[in-house]
């Protein structure tokens, strides 16, 4: 039965081959020709080669100009750098010239302290330069240990943690705790550290318009109607607001004490970035926490460098044990980096002592911060970005020329000029193919507590003379 069904089939298909139209027989026949053809066909041919003469070779690797690496223009300010001389204090000398400090954030005059100097200098004694190991493997020193307990302690929290480089604090801080698949809500003007951050922990990332707590509103209201659909997944993604406690892009305050309330109401965690507030604002310099009276434990974490205010080098994070112990076996920063070289972190701890001591320093730097405020306002062609409380304000063009390039020169021509007068101040630098939100091109005015009413009056008018000379619309 079988047998005669198999010889069925064979009808059939004899059957079909003799009925189907000429044009499909020869269809078929030449693709099954080149089939048979590429199954045993060379699959390659060997071309005839022409030797070079050694001469040939020779003049050939003679031409060849390789393209570069990475494409520089000569007039880059990357490859045209001033030179500093000297420390880097309230006077400065900049290409041999000695100027009034306006570009360093020295903002308590530290740098060039008598008493840190001492402490540095007994601590390079005792225990050499550098470290030579992270933290886990023979990095820990006693010192290290101190300015931990003594940073807690100023910062009124149960525990720190420090890194050795300012930049990879927060940097390493976000990706220790929010992961694949968490939330971040983070504001439009964060600072690059952060963004580097938040890349590195490969989180959603949510960014709200700066300072603007009605829109970070609409967006955890979204969230939650989202999390109401999918409760099981919620119960499982954290979710973070990232803000700075005084922008460095800026130059104004966080709304600390509506981010708590949101902070409750929506359920999320609260990590704010102090770079630039610690050691400035606060009755005791304890940061934006003290500025609002705003308790520490609505802060989940706080991260702040030692690089400005304190005028050492490295970083730091604070906040409850349980939370500050989790980066010491997830920061990356803290875990694969030479942990902070002996000297500056008792240069720090000297810092601290000096904080401690006088917190009528902080009342001075204020002063002087609303005194630049006021006195650069209505700058000719110059548009004033800041708050009065701020030590580093940001001087922009009123009129863009819609070209950066062009706006940069002008800006430039500004610094250059009043650098010439003996007053320094910088350009704020951006990566500007790298920043998420690119700031406008502007001129940073540092205010610091050494800074004189003279010097600051000659400061001033030498920006309103050269933006007058220089701006000519």
């Amino acid at each position: 039965n079988m047998a005669s069904g198999q010889q069925w089939v064979l009808v059939e298909m004899v059957q079909a081959f003799y009925e189907a139209p000429a044009y499909h027989l020869i269809l078929e026949g030449i693709l099954i020709l080149w089939i048979i053809r590429l199954l045993f066909s060379k699959t390659y041919k060997l071309h005839e080669t022409y030797k070079l003469t050694e001469k040939e070779k020779e003049d050939l690797i003679e031409e060849w100009q390789p393209e570069p690496l990475v494409p520089v223009s000569k007039d880059h300010p990357t490859v045209n750098y001033d030179v500093v001389t000297g420390p880097p204090s309230h006077k400065i000398i900049i290409n041999g010239k000695e100027c009034i400090n306006f570009a360093s954030f020295n903002f308590l005059g530290l740098l060039d302290n008598e008493r840190v100097k001492q402490k540095a200098l007994a601590s390079l004694k005792k225990y050499g330069v550098g470290t030579c190991g992270p933290r886990g493997f023979y990095g820990t020193f006693d010192v290290h240990l101190e300015l931990e307990s003594r940073l807690a302690t100023f910062m009124k929290t149960e525990e720190a943690i420090i890194y050795s480089y300012g930049f990879a604090t927060i940097a390493s801080a976000i990706p220790a705790y929010s992961k694949r698949g968490d939330i971040i809500f983070v504001d439009e003007a964060a600072c690059f550290s952060i963004q580097k951050g938040l890349q590195a922990s490969r989180s959603f990332i949510k960014y709200f318009k700066h300072n603007d707590m009605e829109d970070l509103e609409r967006l955890l209201k979204e969230q939650e109607l989202e999390d109401l659909k999918n409760p099981r997944k919620a119960r499982v993604t954290r979710k973070f607001i990232v803000v700075e406690g005084l922008y460095i892009n800026t130059a104004d305050i966080c709304p600390l004490p509506e981010l708590v309330k949101l902070k409750y109401k929506y359920k999320v965690r609260i990590f704010l970035e102090e770079s630039m507030s610690f050691g400035v604002l606060g009755e005791h310099g304890r940061g934006v926490t003290e500025h609002f009276g705003v308790n520490m434990d609505d802060i989940d974490l706080i991260s702040a460098n030692m690089e400005n205010a304190v005028a050492s080098i490295g970083g730091f994070c604070c906040g409850r044990s349980f939370v500050i112990d989790h980066q010491r076996l997830s920061g990356q920063g803290y875990c694969f980096s030479a942990s902070l070289p002996p000297m500056l972190a008792a240069a720090a701890i000297e810092a601290l002592n000096i904080m401690e001591e006088d917190p009528d320093i902080f009342r001075v730097l204020r002063e002087k911060c609303r005194h630049v405020y006021n006195a650069l306002q209505g700058t000719p062609g110059l548009k004033l970005v800041g708050v009065p409380l701020a030590p580093a304000l940001h001087l922009e063009l009123e009129r863009g020329s819609g070209s950066r390039d062009s706006d940069m020169k002008q800006l430039r021509s500004i610094v250059d000029y009043c650098m010439e007068r003996h007053v320094a101040l910088t350009l704020a630098r951006y990566l500007e193919k790298e920043e998420r939100f690119l700031p406008s091109p502007s001129i940073r005015v540092v205010v610091t507590i050494e800074q004189t009413e003279e010097d600051i009056q000659k400061a001033v008018s030498c920006i309103r003379e050269a933006a007058s000379t220089l701006l000519k619309s």
